[in-house]
């Protein structure tokens, strides 16, 4: 049991920590400190259920039907261009992020919401946790165990993002700090979309 628990958590960890939108998400968030601790949650338990139904049976059903992958495919490629256009057009206006966010804070249910598509609407966590993911926690001797250290290894990077940023924030919310985040978000998510068309 602790054998499938520790695979789960090495396989989640080095799969989570590799920059991704859910990361660059929690980390904006909590830089403004706007809700930040409920959007880690809510990243958690998205990666919780996602990586459960992965383990027990959903990998082997994406994995046959070619119409729901190539839908999940485009439609991943249509959000990350728009979600990279908007990076984008924040890092070139003149007002960066961090001083936009001072002007008016958004509702939680309105960050709650963005976190669900940036989550959702991303091909490449389909691809991790319920493929990836799943496929190797199928074969393990004790797939419970191995969800839940898989999970564990979400909990631990999303919070610790999510406190280590909101803590950090006082030096890093500067204009030129949120434009370079912006920047690297947009480049990030177009570079994201451009393998997805080509592959």
């Amino acid at each position: 049991m602790w054998q499938s628990y520790l695979n789960g958590l090495l396989v989640s960890a080095s799969l989570i920590i590799a920059i991704g939108t859910q990361n660059a998400f929690v980390l904006a968030q909590s830089l403004r400190r706007e809700h930040h601790l409920p959007v880690a949650l809510l990243c958690v338990l998205c990666d919780a259920v996602l990586m459960s139904a992965g383990v027990f049976g959903l990998a082997s059903l994406l994995a046959q039907n070619d119409t729901l992958l190539l839908l999940t495919r485009w439609g991943g490629v249509v959000f990350l261009l728009w979600y990279g256009a908007k990076a984008l057009r924040r890092a070139l206006a003149r007002q960066a992020l961090g001083t936009a966010g001072d002007a008016g804070k958004r509702s939680r249910r309105a960050v709650l919401l963005s976190a669900l598509a940036v989550t959702l609407l991303n091909p490449h966590v389909y691809l991790d946790t319920v493929l990836l993911v799943g496929s190797l926690g199928a074969q393990q001797a004790a797939p419970g165990a191995y969800v839940a250290g898989a999970a564990s290894a979400s909990a631990l990077w999303f919070f610790a993002l999510a406190l280590g940023a909101a803590w950090l924030a006082p030096w890093l919310a500067r204009p030129g700090t949120w434009r370079a985040l912006d920047l690297m978000v947009a480049v990030m998510m177009f570079a994201v979309a451009a393998q997805l068309m080509m592959g």
